[in-house]
Order: structure tokens, then C-alpha cells, then sequence
């Protein structure tokens, strides 16, 4: 506790010995379970807030389980007014770059506030965009750590045996406050996102006693500008807008979203590319980033060192991101989500009227049968030039539900026109937000035969953002060969098929496709 500050701070050190056993990390967190009488309105951003059901309306007789365990209808509340919304806690996840405050608000006569504060998300595994519960009807407040949802196993943390390993997870604030006047209890929520900002500009603290808790003086900065190179949209480089530019552990591009073991250090770039990144650990690094607007991950050909007290200049940066040649043509904006592409108003049997008029309508649950309900035989068909991805390209390829309620593989069609075409290699870029017990297989210009398969791959992804009402899991990108010789001047077709089926909940979300031509530059 400090004087002046209504709260306490909350951090732990986990520590692996060297000849401790071989251990894997893949959940923890600190969770807060208040008093549910006096805890209802909960608050995680300033869109998000709402009264919550109580505990009791999750059992049977006042809810009713759905085919997700977490989701619960709620057929007979305590409070009539949520009868017949859906309650899940995975609705309410939030990026770590987009959270750091939640809580809940108490009923009269006093309104008290309690806020849980992260200062920095520089602890917290996978970076800027790995999602993380926030609160959930109990009414329970969680500080998220370490965790694997929307990604699976691959973000588990491995400590071998011999191995030693130490990590601080925090501080926190848990920040309180209070008012006896009811019609100011909305202004408890505008004093935690003030007192978060505070925390933020204090980060790292200098009152913390624990010798592995680094202070300011102990850590490091660095500095640059970020340019994107692609030729074939400007013939000078290009500032790289808004884009994220971090530090992790990993070596690899895009590693940085499973990198759980160490710390992360992550910045947005202004206007003009420029960053600073401050406070940095003394250690060893790769720079990361991503670009708004480009596919793939940026990776710094160089190592980073950091030291005590450091100042790092790295000057002018490039990233050139994957491109052989020429757009034919491109489906959806690239930002590593599936927010380019249409999603379904939500059946109101299972509303969460939370987000009836929100961005984040894919919160709702059931939204997988929707592509059922749009396309009950036949399915999707994407005419380039013609359809629009925001109305036509449905926000996950799914299983479809048949007339026996068995759910069945799904082939969506691409159909685009050549007037010529250039001998060499076409290339497919093909940008994916998130999969979950996928087999993937693309075909061009026939389903018939075997040599028009020019991708497979099995078993693709473990992140569950389907049936945990998500848009973004892990983001991973492919490219496929598509040989001169299979196209035809005129009308084409490329086939991408989910050939899981018997499963609702498995499916694929795109965040972009391209289809390129050979450079015919001389």
C-alpha cells in the first residue's frame, strides 16, 4: 500500500530452480471474487458496461447450458430483465494493448468501486494482440497473467529440467474508490481510467523492494524510424503508419505471439514511423513489428542488446513484406483480424444485448450457425469485382449445419477473371487471424481432380476463437504456387475447402487473400 493511493498492489515471482524437474507453465492469474450482493455493473471499457447476472442464475432451473460449457441462457434470473440474453465470460475478453483497467461498481447506498490497474502488459505472454479474460459473473475480477486462450498449446511456457528461470508478474493496482451519491457512480469508472493513466506514466515503480524488479535506472531504451518498402504500390518508402514495434525473447518472425517466458516490450510508431520504446530489461532481444495494412511480420535483421542505463538509436528500418509481384486481386483489409468480412446479426434466441449496436458484434454467441442460416445448401461464392467482403464473405468458413442437423465440410469459391495472363508463378497469399481443427485444401480451377490441389494442410490451429466469440487468434500466413499453366485467359475459380466436418465449433478466419502475378519488370 502507499500512502495516498485508496488501493494495494499485487505482484508475484515465480521461480524455477535449476535442478528443479522440467515444468510447464500454461495458466496464471490473481482473481478477485467480491461480495454478490453489492457487486453488479461491471465496467471494461467505456463502450463496455452493463449489469451482470448473479451467480445463481447460471444453475439449472434459472439457466440453461449451451453447446459451449461457458455459455448459459438465462431462462429465469433473479434480475427479469436479462431473461433470455446469453452469459459468457469469453465476451468479455480484451487485447492486452487494449485493456488496463476493469472492475465493478457496487449498488447503493455507498457505490464503491473496484478496479483491477495493469501499469504495463510487459509481463503478460503474447504480446500486444493475445486476448485475455477481464471479469466474469460471480461477480469475479481476473488479473491475467499467463495464459493460453485464443492461441492453445503452442503459447504453453516449457522450463527444462536444469533450467533456471525467474519472472515478476507485476505489480498491479487494486484501485478503489467510492461515491454516495448515486447518479455519480459512472464517475468512478472516469477516476480508474485517470488513475490508470497515472500508473502508466509511473511505470516502472521505484517503491518496489524486491531486488528482481528492475527500476528505471536499471533498464534501457531505444529508438528508430520504420519504413515499408513495396514497389509495387509506391516507388519511395513508405512510413509505417500506427503499426506495432516490440522486443520479445523470439528469433523468429511472428514468434513473438507465443513468447511467454520472458518479458515484452511493445510500442505504436506515430505518423512518420518514428518509435520509442523506454524501459526496456537489460537483455538480448529481436525487434518485432506489424504494419496495418501489410501482410507479415516485421523481424529486425539484427539482435538488440539492452543495458542498464542504455540509449539505442537504430535509425531508419525496413520491411519489405512479402510480395513477388503484382495485385490480380485482394480480398479484406490486412490488420491480423477477420474485421474486413461480414458478420451475422445474432440469432436473438441467444442476444447479449451488450453488443446489439457495438463494432464487436462477433461477441455474440452462435454466430457459426449463421452461415448455415444464409447458406443452408449451397455455399459461399465470392465474385471479385462484384461482391463486397463486408456483405458477402462470411467472418469464419465453418462447418454448414445440414437438414439432419449433422454438420458438413464447407467449399467457398472464389471466382475472378483473367484477360491475360504472363507465364511463370502466380502467387496466393493467404493471411489467417485464427483456426481451430481445420483440414484446409485448395483447388484451382477444378474439384476434380487430383493435380488441381495445390495446398493441404491438416489439422490446422488450436485457438478456439470460434466458440469463444472471438476475431483474432494466432496469426499465421501462407503462400501457395499457383503454376501460369493452371489459369485460362477468361473466367477462374479458386476452391478453398474446410474439409473438417461433424464439428460447429472448428473453422478458419481470414484476415486477407492476394493473389499476385509474375513480375514481368524487365
Amino acid at each position: 500500500m502507499r500512502t495516498g493511493i485508496p488501493g494495494f498492489y499485487c505482484y508475484a515471482i515465480y521461480e524455477h530452480p535449476s535442478e528443479c524437474r522440467a515444468f510447464d507453465l500454461a495458466q496464471t492469474r490473481m482473481v478477485f471474487k467480491l461480495r454478490q450482493e453489492k457487486f453488479h455493473y461491471m465496467a471494461i471499457s467505456d463502450e463496455k458496461q452493463r449489469i451482470m447476472p448473479m451467480p445463481e442464475d447460471l444453475r439449472p432451473g434459472r439457466g440453461e447450458q449451451l453447446i459451449v460449457p461457458e455459455s448459459v441462457l438465462l431462462v429465469n434470473p433473479i434480475n427479469p430483465d436479462l431473461k433470455g440474453e446469453v452469459d459468457d465470460k469469453y465476451q468479455y475478453s480484451e487485447d492486452n494493448k487494449d485493456g488496463g483497467v476493469h472492475g465493478w461498481i457496487s449498488s447503493s447506498p455507498n457505490n464503491i468501486g473496484f478496479w483491477i490497474v495493469f501499469p504495463s502488459y510487459e509481463f503478460r505472454n503474447g504480446g500486444p494482440t493475445k486476448q485475455n479474460l477481464t471479469v466474469h459473473t460471480g461477480p469475479t475480477c481476473l488479473a491475467m497473467f499467463h495464459g493460453t486462450h485464443y492461441i492453445g498449446e503452442d503459447i504453453l511456457t516449457h522450463i527444462k529440467e536444469g533450467e533456471a528461470w525467474r519472472k515478476v508478474f507485476g505489480p498491479i493496482l487494486i484501485y478503489l474508490n467510492s461515491t454516495s451519491d448515486v447518479s455519480e457512480a459512472h464517475n468512478l469508472w472516469i477516476d480508474a481510467k485517470e488513475q490508470r493513466m497515472q500508473e502508466e506514466t509511473a511505470w516502472p515503480y521505484n517503491f518496489v523492494s524486491s531486488s528482481f524488479y528492475l527500476m528505471a535506472r536499471e533498464r534501457g531504451s531505444i529508438s528508430g524510424r520504420l519504413l515499408v518498402r513495396d514497389r509495387f504500390i509506391s516507388s519511395s518508402p513508405i512510413p509505417a503508419r500506427d503499426a506495432h514495434v516490440g522486443l520479445s525473447a523470439a528469433r523468429e518472425e511472428g514468434a513473438w505471439q507465443t513468447e511467454s517466458k520472458e518479458y515484452q516490450f511493445w510500442v505504436k510508431t506515430d505518423s512518420n514511423g518514428d518509435f520509442t520504446i523506454r524501459n526496456i530489461i537489460p537483455g538480448v532481444y529481436g525487434l518485432h513489428g506489424w504494419v496495418p495494412g501489410f501482410i507479415g511480420d516485421y523481424l529486425h535483421k539484427s539482435l538488440v542488446t539492452v543495458s542498464a542505463g542504455s540509449y539505442t538509436h537504430l535509425g531508419i528500418l525496413t520491411y519489405s513484406p512479402l510480395r513477388d509481384g503484382p495485385t490480380v486481386w485482394e480480398i479484406g483489409f490486412p490488420d491480423r483480424t477477420a474485421n474486413s468480412f461480414y458478420v451475422p446479426d445474432v440469432n436473438p434466441m441467444y442476444v447479449n444485448k451488450l453488443f446489439l449496436h457495438s463494432p464487436e458484434k462477433f461477441r455474440q454467441y452462435g454466430l457459426w450457425d449463421g452461415y448455415s442460416d444464409s447458406h443452408p445448401r449451397n455455399d459461399q461464392i465470392f465474385t471479385v469485382g462484384i461482391n463486397d467482403p463486408k456483405k458477402d464473405w462470411f467472418f469464419a468458413q465453418v462447418c454448414r449445419r445440414g437438414e439432419d442437423g449433422k454438420y458438413v465440410a464447407t467449399t467457398w469459391t472464389i471466382k475472378f477473371n483473367m484477360k491475360s495472363l504472363t507465364d511463370g508463378i502466380y502467387r496466393l497469399r493467404l493471411s489467417i487471424a485464427s483456426a481451430t481443427r481445420s483440414d484446409l485444401k485448395i483447388n484451382v480451377n477444378s474439384m476434380e481432380s487430383e493435380s488441381s490441389l495445390v495446398f493441404q494442410l491438416m489439422d490446422l490451429g488450436m485457438d478456439n476463437t470460434v466458440c469463444r466469440h472471438g476475431n483474432h487468434g494466432l496469426y499465421r500466413i501462407y503462400t501457395i504456387d499457383v503454376p501460369s499453366s493452371m489459369l485460362v485467359k477468361g473466367d477462374n475459380s479458386i476452391f478453398l475447402t474446410q474439409a473438417r466436418n461433424g464439428d460447429a465449433l472448428c473453422g478458419i478466419l481470414y484476415d486477407y487473400l492476394r493473389l499476385e502475378a509474375p513480375d514481368a519488370t524487365p
